[in-house]
C-alpha cells in the first residue's frame, strides 16, 4: 500500500496537470485564425509604344485596348478584348468559313467533273455544242442589227424632207408615225447591241470555264 505522503504526491501531481489541461485550451481555442488575405485585380495594358500601364481600375489610356486582369501574384487571369480586336477576331474567323466552304466547293466540283465526263473528249464536244449555239445566236442577232441599221438609214433620208432636218423654211414638220418609227428602230439597236455584248462576253466565260474544267480533268486523272 502507497504511504499517505505518496498518495498526497500523486493528488498533487494530477491536479496540476489537470490544470495546466483545461487551463491552457481554452486559450488554444481562444486564439484568432489569420484574416484571409485579400485579391485585389490589377488591371494592365499596353500603348503603341509597347509601355506597360496599371491600375486597381482600368487606366484612361487602357480604353479601346485589350487588357488583361493580374492577380497579386502578377499572373493573368482574365483578358478583355478591345472592339478591335474582336472585330479581327471575327474577320478571320469569317476568312476561315470562306476558306472551307471554297475547299468543301472545289471538292464538290472535282465529284461532278469525275461523275460527268468519261474524258476529256466529252468535255470538249459539251464546250463546242454549247459555243455553237452561242455562235448562231450572235449571227442571228448581227441580221438583226444590219436590217435596223438600213431602217434607221431610210429613216434618216426620209427625216430630211421635214424641220428640223430640212433646211426648206416651209418643210412640214416630221409626222407622228415616222418619228415613232425612229425611235422604234433606235431603241431596237440598242438592246440588239447590248444582246450581242452579252453574246460574246459569254462565249469567253464558257471558253474559259471549259478550259478550267479540262485541265481538272486531266489533273485528277493523271493525264498529260
Amino acid at each position: 500500500m502507497p504511504s499517505t505522503l505518496t498518495r498526497k504526491f500523486l493528488v498533487s501531481a494530477l491536479v496540476g496537470m489537470a490544470i495546466v489541461a483545461f487551463g491552457t485550451a481554452p486559450s488554444m481555442a481562444a486564439k484568432k485564425k489569420p484574416k484571409p488575405r485579400t485579391h485585389e485585380a490589377v488591371y494592365r495594358c499596353h500603348d503603341e509604344n509597347g509601355q506597360g500601364h496599371f491600375g486597381q481600375s482600368i487606366p484612361p489610356v487602357c480604353m479601346g485596348r485589350d487588357i488583361e486582369v493580374l492577380d497579386n501574384s502578377g499572373r493573368v487571369v482574365r483578358r478583355i478584348e478591345s472592339s478591335a480586336t474582336l472585330a479581327a477576331r471575327m474577320q478571320e474567323k469569317e476568312q476561315e468559313e470562306a476558306r472551307v466552304r471554297a475547299a468543301e466547293a472545289a471538292a464538290q466540283r472535282d465529284r461532278t467533273l469525275l461523275a460527268t465526263y468519261l474524258s476529256v473528249a466529252d468535255i470538249e464536244r459539251l464546250r463546242d455544242n454549247r459555243l455553237d449555239l452561242l455562235v448562231q445566236q450572235s449571227e442571228v442577232t448581227r441580221e438583226y442589227i444590219a436590217n435596223l441599221r438600213e431602217r434607221e438609214n431610210r429613216l434618216i433620208s426620209a427625216a430630211r424632207r421635214y424641220r428640223p432636218y430640212s433646211a426648206k423654211v416651209n418643210a412640214p414638220v416630221v409626222p407622228d408615225h415616222v418619228a415613232e418609227d425612229m425611235v422604234n428602230t433606235v431603241n431596237g439597236l440598242q438592246i440588239y447591241q447590248q444582246e450581242l455584248a452579252k453574246n460574246t462576253t459569254e462565249q469567253t466565260r464558257l471558253r474559259d470555264e471549259f478550259g478550267r474544267d479540262i485541265m481538272r480533268f486531266k489533273e485528277l486523272k493523271g493525264l498529260n
